[in-house]
């Protein structure tokens, strides 16, 4: 089901609804642009008020959770507070793993330098983990992974993701370190063949898609577990890359 401007509606209901939201468009106002479009809006034009649960980054694309009333919104921020509301993400990254999944803990400091960025701070950094699992190995070295984060912290798989190693495709603020995280605030810069890799393929933007939310429904009372398909562009990346041989 589509709603207008393209926003594919995953669940509906009286008390709270969940659409797959587009790569390129705002959760909320931008701070900057208030007349630019943005999600909240956009969905407030056919459903009447919502309540913003959470948010996605501008380029994110995928499943995403609002309110319906000022009860609902309650107990799903309850629910996220306790750590309750378990997120998935699928992601693209330039890297090296194996079938072992991987349990990143480095504690962190949100808007932690000059770029603002989320940073690995091991004396006044929060505890923090993501865990990290391979779906499949595509061509030029490029992974299609699942997050996990275990906690909720603003660029938090970005940062992670950086800290042990990876290159999130697209993404222009964390590179990898190549230096143990925390011993400097400086990180490199892209290397030039990262660039070569992205060029070529369909996905211009930071390829990470939020690919699933389960949560408790605080009035059917039972558990959600909605999933959110791949966005074009994510898709004919993949596809791509696999046609052109995996390793």
């Amino acid at each position: 089901m589509f709603l207008g401007h393209e926003i594919p509606l995953l669940y509906a209901d009286e008390h709270l609804l969940v659409v797959n939201k587009p790569a390129g468009l705002r959760v909320i106002p931008d701070g900057y642009q208030k007349n630019l479009p943005n999600l909240h809006q956009l969905l407030t034009e056919k459903f009447g008020r919502l309540w913003v649960v959470h948010r996605l980054d501008r380029e994110t694309s995928g499943a995403i959770l609002f309110a319906r009333n000022a009860e609902t919104h309650r107990h799903l921020n309850q629910q996220f507070q306790n750590r309750q509301i378990k997120k998935a993400y699928h992601l693209l990254a330039i890297g090296s793993l194996n079938n072992n999944p991987l349990e990143i803990n480095y504690p962190l400091r949100v808007n932690g330098d000059r770029a603002h960025r989320t940073v690995v701070d091991f004396q006044r950094g929060k505890s923090a983990t993501t865990l990290i699992h391979l779906i499949q190995s595509l061509q030029k070295r490029i992974l299609l992974l699942e997050a996990t984060p275990q906690t909720g912290y603003t660029h938090q798989i970005r940062a992670h993701l950086s800290a042990a190693g990876y290159w999130l495709l697209n993404d222009p603020l964390y590179f990898p370190w190549d230096h143990p995280p925390g011993q400097s605030e400086a990180h490199p810069r892209l290397p030039t063949h990262y660039r070569d890799i992205c060029q070529p393929l369909p996905i211009r933007r930071i390829a990470l898609h939020s690919w699933k939310i389960e949560f408790y429904h605080p009035v059917l009372q039972q558990i959600f577990q909605i999933t959110a398909p791949y966005p074009e562009d994510f898709t004919m990346t993949i596809t791509q890359l696999q046609n052109e041989g995996g390793i």
